[in-house]
């Protein structure tokens, strides 16, 4: 083992210890006013694994010389970042919003409900099997901005917010499953096991959808006594104007080429550039677009990329080495403290691997995809979406497990028919 691979794994842990650690941060925050900015750095739970990744690359260059340390960075695959950062700004575009909304608002009012439990239902529940199409990272961001104020908000206890954040997650992470293109950890694995969308669906989506429906109906149904309508706008505001049909058409244009796109930055960021130059020409049917949150949640993806690359040493020995039934337990542990893509990009690499090991292995990569911010790549745009629902506008990490574990349980059990 070099010296190198050990600072990696200790950096590696102080940054997972950091992550737990964020809203400790926050709290301090508001304690001592004259350090404020600092805390409030340390507590944004997007920047702990850039800000440890930052000094990986700078331990590097000290131990192996600078050329070594850029050759390292510079040899990562940053496609996922770059790919997260530019959905969610587009997919969270008012015109995209609106027209879902609208949707889900037409289904809600034809079910035999409350018209906000039925949305709260769709937001945990039809949103997050969406991501099989349109994407894990869009599903999030969209099912965020819609549960934010139906759930995410004053008056709404704080472990209910933290059971139904732990659902929104879970189910991001096996509502992605039906394809063989939307889950993160799905792709690691697709080509190199020759897994298309046929064989996720038999295999795989509809138990997910069966976890998603329990999951959704049992927090909603909890939730139900705590709901209440959105609030309308004050009197005497003027209304936003309403998005026409093109513009809105448009705007669906180009989420679908980002995501047909996903595996090639250089056109999908133009795309990008181009959407840009589009919202700023009919800026008056646009809400300010979350170019910081997606900024930051690439930045923590980014981070984690380098972070993680450093990892595989200890990492695979333990994949290689388990009987299927183990390495699914294992694998729903591990992805608690590593990016679940990265677990299975690491099965991907074992020879000889056993079409049930294959299996329990991507299970339980995508049944823990909910236990932590890092297990799945949509969960940082979900907390950074949400978390000025929290009190100290920060999500805690025992919080999220805890919320997180009863839908887990739920997904786990569900692939294991």
């Amino acid at each position: 083992m070099q010296t190198i691979q050990l600072v990696g794994a200790i950096l590696f842990g102080l940054a997972l210890l950091h992550t737990f650690a964020a809203k400790s941060f926050e709290v301090l925050s508001h304690r001592h006013p004259r350090h404020a900015g600092l805390f409030h750095l340390l507590g944004e739970v997007e920047v702990v694994f850039g800000f440890w990744a930052f000094i990986l690359i700078i331990a590097m260059a000290l131990l192996g010389g600078s050329d070594a340390a850029i050759s390292y960075a510079e040899s990562r695959q940053y496609t996922e970042p770059l790919f997260v950062f530019t959905v969610m700004v587009v997919a969270a575009s008012r015109p995209v919003l609106d027209i879902v909304q609208r949707m889900l608002m037409v289904l809600a009012r034809l079910l035999p409900m409350r018209t906000e439990l039925a949305l709260v239902w769709f937001g945990l529940a039809l949103v997050p099997l969406t991501g099989s199409l349109i994407t894990e990272p869009a599903a999030m961001t969209l099912a965020a901005l819609m549960l934010a104020p139906l759930i995410f908000r004053e008056g709404m206890p704080e472990w209910l917010k933290y059971g139904a954040l732990g659902v929104l997650f879970v189910n991001v992470s096996i509502g992605g499953t039906l394809t063989a293109y939307a889950a993160p950890p799905v792709l690691m694995v697709a080509t190199t096991w020759q897994w298309d969308s046929a064989f996720m669906a038999t295999h795989f989506g509809w138990k997910a959808a069966i976890a998603v429906v329990i999951n959704a109906t049992v927090v909603s149904f909890i939730l139900r006594p705590h709901l209440r309508a959105p609030a309308a706008a004050p009197a005497g505001v003027d209304a936003a104007p309403a998005v026409p049909l093109m513009v809105t058409a448009i705007h669906l244009v180009f989420l679908a080429a980002v995501v047909v796109l996903g595996h090639h930055p250089v056109l999908f960021l133009g795309i990008f550039m181009l959407f840009l130059g589009f919202t700023q020409a009919y800026q008056r049917y646009q809400n300010p677009l979350i170019v910081k949150e997606g900024l930051l949640v690439g930045f923590f993806l980014a981070g984690l990329v380098v972070l993680g690359g450093m990892q595989q040493w200890w990492l695979q020995p333990i994949v290689e080495s388990l009987p299927p039934v183990a390495l699914f337990f294992s694998a729903l542990g591990l992805t608690a403290i590593t990016d679940n893509a990265a677990l299975t990009y690491l099965g991907s690499l074992i020879e000889g691997i056993s079409a049930q090991s294959q299996y329990m292995l991507v299970a339980g990569a995508v049944a823990g995809g909910g236990l932590t911010v890092i297990a799945n790549a949509p969960n940082p745009a979900g907390v950074s979406l949400l978390r000025r629902g929290f009190q100290d506008e920060s999500i805690g990490a025992i919080g999220l497990l805890a919320g997180a574990l009863a839908p887990t349980a739920v997904a786990a059990l569900a692939f294991l028919l």
